[in-house]
């Protein structure tokens, strides 16, 4: 076999190096030196994924996350934390930004169409915010009447608002944050999504707000990442179900939600991959 030119040799290492590169980045056999996995969260939902001002980050959605990277062989110091809109989710797992999504992010039929969940990891359901001294909304069927209400773009939430309750005024944000903010200074007159959120959202800013009615939906949350990726789904979910059997699930549970008033639930049943 004829030998190439030195500079060919170096075009076809230089080509395999630049195809390696990727996944070191997301890589999940062990964090070797310099690997990182990186994994998409919220950043901006106290209790469940936050942002601090000093970068770190918090809440029981951001433990699971790190206890299913300690499974698979990265410690916290190998993570690297990409914030997940919720209109964004999909793509950022299709496009291999992530190796996956812990971020409130409910298991639906259109959903698996395009990526695979492992759990639910948490089951909760959708209820309502309002200000802490309104009297007329007292659950969905009062949202009827012309109410303004906030929802995020893309959301499981803010869809079944749409098939359901459709005399409702709907305002999308791309962020549950920003809809906190617009229910405080009054331009909405409440903001739905999961109960657990929600509970966050008034235990940050005591006397501010309160959730009325009942949850009016049940959501299961699950562990997002790319479709047909059946090795990782199933070591995600033993690393959930270790979780949950040593005590480490509902630790996390008390720890970031307990705060809000919400007693920790027997963790759900994971299904198969």
């Amino acid at each position: 076999m004829p030998s190439l030119p030195r500079l060919s040799w170096r075009l076809v290492g230089a080509a395999v190096l630049a195809v390696a590169l990727p996944f070191t980045a997301t890589g999940c056999g062990g964090g070797g030196s310099g690997d990182k996995l990186v994994i998409g969260t919220k950043f901006d939902q106290p209790g469940l994924g936050l942002k601090n001002p000093d970068g770190t980050m918090s809440g029981f959605d951001v433990d699971v996350a790190k206890y299913v990277a300690k499974e698979l062989g990265y410690p916290e110091d190998k993570i690297e934390w990409k914030e997940s809109p919720s209109g964004q989710r999909e793509n950022l797992i299709q496009n291999g930004q992530v190796k996956y999504i812990v971020a409130t992010y409910s298991i639906t039929d259109s959903r698996k169409q395009k990526v695979d969940f492992a759990g639910p990891y948490l089951v909760t359901g959708q209820s309502l915010l309002v200000r802490a001294d309104n009297t007329d909304i007292t659950g969905a069927e009062s949202l009827q009447n012309n109410k303004k209400l906030c929802s995020v773009s893309g959301s499981t939430p803010a869809q079944r608002i749409k098939d359901k309750y459709p005399g409702v005024q709907l305002q999308q944000y791309d962020t549950y944050s920003a809809c906190v903010e617009a229910l405080k200074n009054g331009a909405i007159d409440a903001v739905t999504t999961d109960e657990v959120i929600l509970a966050g959202y008034a235990a940050q800013s005591p006397g501010a707000f309160k959730i009325v009615g009942q949850p009016f939906s049940e959501e299961r949350y699950g562990i997002g990442l790319k479709k047909d990726d059946k090795e990782l789904c199933t070591k995600i979910t033993d690393a959930v179900k270790k979780m949950e059997a040593d005590g480490s699930w509902k630790a996390a549970f008390d720890k970031n939600l307990g705060p809000a008033g919400i007693t920790a639930p027997a963790p759900p049943a994971l299904d198969g991959c």
